[in-house]
């Protein structure tokens, strides 16, 4: 059985890392990059590191930045954020990262998924899918949550898996930032339908949160503010855990 795994996110805007609730409110968590070393060094599997403002401000992800990350991190890597093209996904990549996250940019060009899978593998395209919960659907958002789209979730999601996408970091904008814990409603719907990878994003209060979203299909948990504020350690949420029975590496 594969290990679950804990994934601490770096919104990052203007070379900080920020932290809101429901996409809004942002407040200053610190410096990218003591973080990304702190995370790398105290039990983090992975970490995402998302320019939240990059596509909405129409500006390419700060390539810089994640070569100075990827200097003090030796765990696995995601950059997202104002990623539009093959080329830009090669600058991040030769940059330092081992993956890349899409959500603009396949929405209004789904055939980049496919591009990229193709170029560069589908272990590095990472699909990120920012949904909310209206009317008794899920929809997808895209502009860092600023524009409602046509597209319902669930069927998103299974088209990127089939346009090749390696993983799917999927966001609940309803519970982003709230402590309530995950959206294990959509994780159950997406139980044994997909066959890659979902990253569950948003409402990280608990370590019990945790454990249920693993008990409903999550393969990976990601959070921020409960890290990046050091309200939980991340050693210490392993070791709750593995005392569960949840294959975690300690």
């Amino acid at each position: 059985m594969l290990a679950k795994r804990i994934i601490p996110c770096l919104d990052v805007k203007n070379g900080r890392v920020v932290k809101g609730t429901n996409f809004v409110n942002l407040k200053d968590a610190g410096s990218a990059i003591e973080l990304a070393q702190y995370y790398s060094e105290n039990g983090a599997d992975e970490l995402v590191f998302l320019d939240i403002t990059a596509s909405h401000e129409k500006r390419k992800t700060i390539v810089e930045l994640v070569r100075e990350v990827a200097k003090v991190i030796n765990i696995p890597f995601t950059v997202g954020g104002g990623i539009s093209s093959i080329e830009q996904i090669g600058e991040v990549l030769n940059a330092g990262a081992d993956k890349i996250s899409l959500n603009s940019a396949i929405v209004n060009n789904p055939k980049l998924i496919n591009e990229s899978a193709k170029k560069f593998g589908s272990q590095a395209v990472v699909a990120a899918v920012d949904v909310k919960y209206t009317n008794e659907e899920y929809k997808v958002y895209i502009n860092g949550g600023r524009r409602e789209t046509d597209l319902k979730g669930i069927a998103w999601i299974k088209e990127c898996e089939n346009r090749g996408a390696g993983e799917i970091l999927l966001t609940s904008m309803n519970h982003d930032g709230t402590r309530a814990g995950f959206d294990t409603f959509i994780l159950g719907k997406l139980l044994g339908n997909l066959s890659i990878p979902v990253i569950s994003s948003g409402g990280a209060g608990s370590m019990e949160h945790f454990e249920e979203a693993f008990n409903c299909g999550a393969d990976a948990c990601l959070a921020a503010g409960i890290f990046h504020y050091q309200e939980m350690e991340i050693k210490n949420l392993k070791k709750y855990l593995n005392e569960k029975n949840i294959v975690v590496r300690l």
